[in-house]
């Protein structure tokens, strides 16, 4: 049982005033204009529709000052994959000759996404096509063994969608792109360990998410919601929702 007359430790007080700073930075950082196609292949149109429209998200459901260090973390995560890639004599290429990232806009601006890298170059043993796509994403255990042992398409769809759209999108500034397999690395946050696996295009997948994108631009314009993706608010991705209450509080 907590000793509410304890005086917090030096420790906690430490975390506390950490986590307030991270906070106070993410609530200072202008929200996205844009639907963003890492998150295209999300189950739930709805959902991408409030995101998109920066509806805000239910009383306790902004990021926590521990979920933005795990974010950093990630980040951090994937610098050292890039420099180990290149160690390897994999020529990865992450920033445009101005500085900026790679990416690309559509829709007047409003679907933008932004690449991992690409790669340029790599030594004839990998057998890798190039020019090709590089995302990096980090994971628990548990779900870096799922996508081992299922693959990316299989365990994480979200991440096969954002693949072929990027791929599907970069080819008009990187041609050759989408001929290529898009190298996908998946790095063991618990663990260290690397998993990489060649995604081929898939061009269906691609037009689906386009599609997608532009029928929840549509539909925000116009003034529509589009549907719930379960008819009951019990449904596993309703529970983890952050616009769960917003969204079954309406009449449909």
């Amino acid at each position: 049982m907590l000793d509410f007359n304890k005086r917090p430790s030096m420790g906690e007080r430490i975390n506390v005033a950490v986590d307030a700073a991270l906070e106070a930075e993410r609530a200072a950082t202008p929200p996205r204009d844009y639907l963003g196609g890492s998150r295209l292949g999300h189950p739930c149109e709805r959902a991408l529709q409030f995101e998109f429209a920066g509806a805000p998200k239910d009383e306790g459901q902004d990021f926590s000052g521990r979920s933005l260090r795990i974010f950093a973390i990630g980040h951090e995560l994937e610098d050292l994959a890039i420099r180990w890639l290149r160690a390897a004599g994999i020529d990865l290429v992450t920033q445009k000759r101005d500085g900026g990232q790679f990416g690309f806009s559509v829709a007047g601006g409003r679907i933008r996404g932004h690449v991992d890298g690409i790669v340029a170059e790599a030594p004839a043993v990998l057998g890798l096509r190039i020019p090709a796509l590089w995302e990096c994403k980090t994971m628990n255990a548990k779900n870096w063994r799922e996508t081992v042992a299922k693959g990316v398409t299989v365990a994480k769809p979200v991440y096969a969608a954002q693949i072929a759209l990027y791929q599907a999108y970069m080819e008009a500034t990187v041609p050759g792109i989408s001929a290529a397999p898009a190298l996908f690395t998946a790095i063991n946050k618990d663990t260290a360990e690397l998993h990489h696996e060649l995604v081929p295009f898939d061009a269906d997948l691609a037009q689906r998410m386009s599609d997608r994108g532009v029928r929840i631009l549509r539909a925000t314009d116009a003034g529509e919601l589009l549907p719930r993706i379960a008819a009951n608010r019990d449904f596993f991705e309703c529970r983890f929702c952050p616009w769960a209450e917003r969204c079954w509080g309406l009449s449909a």
